[in-house]
């Protein structure tokens, strides 16, 4: 009987090795950037779903529908606060501008804060939107996601003052959403 020995020969062994050093130096940046781009959809849907809501509940209803920044998930926190520190939606019976959750409102959403490095940003909603029965928003403007405020993939959402939400596109396809003239936008601090 023959003895036969099994195992690796050093060159297989040093070819596996490259062949999997290559595989995760290609693999990594994708997957991160991969992940990224997940979570940046991910909260440009929490918002527009949160915006959605609003809208609809407001002509459902019949009553003003207020969205706020908050980070206690139970009353506006407004300013010292970001949008990406979270928001809430509620009913705002007596339709009070700042918005507030006041005793008896009932708050329909709450949604929690984004990560750390993604920001959540508006240009006229400083710290709240309503919408009012008809359905139409106190006013028009936008909401930019970044993440360490690089404004390459982030998101741009924009609501007209008929209350319409418009995710931004991205028709020349540099990875920067356009506003609505068609241009890119330049800030995540709107």
């Amino acid at each position: 009987m023959k003895n036969q020995m099994t195992g690796f020969t050093l060159i297989e062994l040093v070819v596996t090795v490259a062949m999997a050093a290559i595989v995760l130096t290609v693999g990594v940046p994708s997957f991160k950037e991969m992940t990224i781009n997940n979570r940046l959809t991910t909260a440009t849907n929490m918002l527009v779903g949160s915006l959605n809501l609003a809208r609809s509940e407001a002509i459902k209803r019949g009553k003003a529908i207020s969205i706020c920044k908050s980070n206690t998930g139970t009353s506006c926190t407004g300013s010292g606060t970001q949008w990406e520190d979270g928001w809430i939606v509620f009913v705002n019976e007596d339709k009070d501008s700042p918005a507030q959750v006041d005793s008896g409102e009932e708050i329909l959403r709450v949604l929690p804060g984004l990560r750390d490095s993604y920001s959540l940003r508006s240009n006229n909603f400083t710290n709240f939107l309503t919408y009012k029965a008809s359905g139409q928003s106190n006013n028009n403007g936008r909401f930019v996601i970044c993440h360490e405020n690089q404004i390459k993939n982030s998101r741009a959402i924009f609501i007209n003052k008929t209350g319409r939400v418009r995710i931004a596109s991205d028709a020349d396809k540099n990875q920067i959403p356009e506003d609505n003239d068609g241009n890119d936008i330049t800030s995540c601090s709107p």
